[in-house]
């Protein structure tokens, strides 16, 4: 866990571009009974960027790559950007929240990552 924030947090400081808001939480184990819950055993590392387009992306790109390789997760709820494999790694019981749903009713973010 540890690796990982410094990692991430390298790759902050060689892409030059510096986010104006860092939060660090840590979570005990206890399960979540959500089918979407975010929150794992271990660390989150909240971290808010200015958009300067591509250089941006980049970054967010290699943090996510580090996230997933440690078997961590990005929040849906607090990311704009997610990639549909990077949610339905993250979060195995996507589908069976697909059940519960109104089909005549989804999000742009659902329709995003489940495509």
């Amino acid at each position: 866990m540890e690796d990982a924030i410094r990692e991430i947090l390298e790759h902050v400081t060689k892409s030059g571009v510096g986010s104006f808001l860092a939060v660090l939480k840590l979570f005990g184990d206890q399960p979540s009974p959500g089918l979407l819950s975010f929150p794992l055993p271990g660390a989150t590392l909240a971290l808010d960027f200015p958009n300067q387009g591509e250089r941006t992306l980049r970054l967010l790109d290699q943090l996510d790559g580090v996230t997933g390789a440690v078997g961590g997760r990005l929040n849906p709820a607090k990311d704009a950007r997610m990639r549909p494999q990077d949610f339905r790694d993250g979060y195995p019981h996507w589908k069976t929240m697909e059940t519960c749903l109104d089909p005549r009713i989804s999000s742009g973010f659902w329709r995003r990552v489940t495509a």
